[in-house]
């Protein structure tokens, strides 16, 4: 069998040469995973392997939850690049675990901790909670793929925060294109969440949109009351 791998593809688009380029920090999860996993399949390079990997178990947190027999099964993956795939995220997880924020007291605070959402391909949308002295107690994902006010409702938003018995939280969510530019329909979310919490004394402090080496705030951008 023929395997295809990263130096048959052209140099501009190699992960690891790209990598040395511009940093681990400038590379989408799929190219990552594709320095991870060096070679593709028969008909599919390892970038498109990669893709499609993370699509099917919903990116690296979905990796990091599956059992590696199922990462066995699945095509053009094997016992060797399943256990490898599996090391790979759990020694992420252990680090990122490792990491302590303290407060959240500026935007700037907010888009640290949402670093793993600069560069995914589907758009995420979800909540920070905070204490009543802006710390951290939790992030968690509301909803993946197209945001908009009729798949980001009250209901899901408030449900964890009700939960942390959070005193704030900070809304946001990424753009996979990496401009930060908000829509109409991130206004009318913003604004109907805002809304929402007035009724469970829970105060919406921001709504970061995520970019890929920036952030819009609109707490900053002074049209936060919109």
């Amino acid at each position: 069998m023929s395997y295809y791998t990263v130096k048959e593809l052209p140099e501009s688009d190699r992960p690891r040469e790209k990598l040395l380029k511009v940093g681990a920090e400038n590379l989408s999860d799929s190219e990552l995973l594709a320095i991870i996993l060096r070679t593709g399949v028969k008909g599919k390079n390892v970038i498109d392997l990669s893709r499609e990997i993370l699509k099917t178990f919903n990116g690296f947190d979905g990796l990091s939850k599956v059992h590696v027999q199922e990462l066995v099964n699945f095509k053009g993956l094997g016992k060797a690049k399943a256990v490898t795939i599996k090391a790979a995220v759990e020694i992420g997880n252990r680090t990122r675990s490792k990491v302590k924020v303290s407060s959240v007291l500026k935007p700037s605070d907010a888009f640290e901790l949402l670093h793993k959402y600069r560069y995914l391909e589907v758009e995420v949308f979800g909540i920070i909670t905070l204490n009543a002295k802006n710390v951290l107690i939790g992030i968690h994902e509301i909803s993946k793929g197209s945001v908009n006010a009729a798949v980001v409702t009250p209901k899901e938003v408030f449900c964890p925060a009700v939960r942390d018995l959070a005193t704030s939280i900070i809304l946001f969510h990424n753009h996979p294109s990496g401009d930060t530019t908000p829509s109409n329909e991130d206004f009318k979310i913003t604004q109907k969440l805002k809304e929402a919490a007035k009724l469970l004394d829970i105060e919406v402090l921001d709504h970061i949109i995520v970019g890929k080496n920036s952030y819009f705030s609109f707490k900053e951008e002074g049209i936060f009351d919109v």
